[in-house]
């Protein structure tokens, strides 16, 4: 498993690192074919408590549309026409399904759909700000350093639980060290990567990173509970999926974009 984990992130880290400094359509694209196969994989999770598999695969393309509607310099009136048309596919289709649930399939779906691509379409806007490349390895690598602080200093102090019923393992002196540890390294980066920007402001980013980013691995793991899955698939391996990998981020990214829009000039 370890050795899988390693491989993986050794060929994926290079990869989203290459489009992220490309930025533009490269990042942009990305971002929205991750949040489609995302979908995907919580479509799938929900799936498996009585759901119809087919109608399904209308999340993925409404979850890419979402993100490219905002990150890309396209007409939106098209964009925003194609998804129309995309949901009254779907409820056509779910006049001709032969079940009974159908149109409330077709709810979860576009839910599903509007989720992610609502959220992680923030990745993206973020990337295209000025400065953006700077801002999002700010948000990335705090997000990690705080999963890291939370993941050592529970394991090591853990005694009282965070969130029993979704996810056992995690503590409230795991979240608390996360969120030190997140302010640090937000701290830090602000001060040597950010013209302008204060170190108490980084740290006051840090800081709601480390809030928020608990929040969105918690709301996947509810997914996964109910669903009785460890893992959102398998598609990474060592890792899970891919929405095992972005849950912080659906979380983070929206708004660490509000506080850089509206907190940082």
């Amino acid at each position: 498993m370890l050795k899988q984990r390693v491989i993986s992130a050794v060929v994926l880290i290079p990869v989203v690192a290459a489009l992220a400094w490309l930025g533009g359509w490269w990042f942009s694209v990305f971002v929205a074919l991750y949040a489609g196969v995302t979908a995907w994989e919580l479509l799938r999770l929900v799936g498996m408590n009585d759901f119809a598999q087919p109608m399904m695969w209308l999340g993925v393309p409404v979850s890419a549309l979402l993100v490219l509607e905002g990150g890309l310099p396209l007409d939106p009136v098209r964009l925003q026409a194609l998804l129309a048309t995309i949901v009254l596919v779907g409820l056509t289709a779910a006049l001709f399904v032969d079940r009974k649930n159908a149109p409330t399939d077709l709810l979860i779906t576009l839910g599903g759909a509007f989720y992610l691509g609502l959220t992680l379409r923030f990745l993206a806007l973020l990337r295209n700000r000025e400065e953006g490349l700077l801002w999002l390895l700010v948000m990335a690598v705090t997000v990690w350093v705080m999963d890291s602080g939370a993941y050592f200093v529970g394991r090591a102090l853990g005694r009282h639980k965070f969130g029993p019923r979704i996810s056992p393992k995690k503590t409230w002196e795991g979240f608390f060290g996360g969120l030190v540890s997140g302010a640090i390294a937000a701290a830090l980066m602000a001060q040597f990567l950010l013209p302008g920007v204060a170190w108490r402001q980084g740290a006051l980013l840090g800081v709601a990173i480390g809030i928020v980013g608990p929040l969105g691995d918690l709301s996947e793991s509810l997914f996964k509970r109910q669903a009785g899955a460890k893992d959102s698939s398998h598609l990474i391996p060592g890792h899970g999926g891919f929405f095992d990998r972005i849950d912080s981020f659906i979380f983070v990214a929206p708004v660490v974009f509000l506080i850089v829009q509206f907190g940082f000039h």
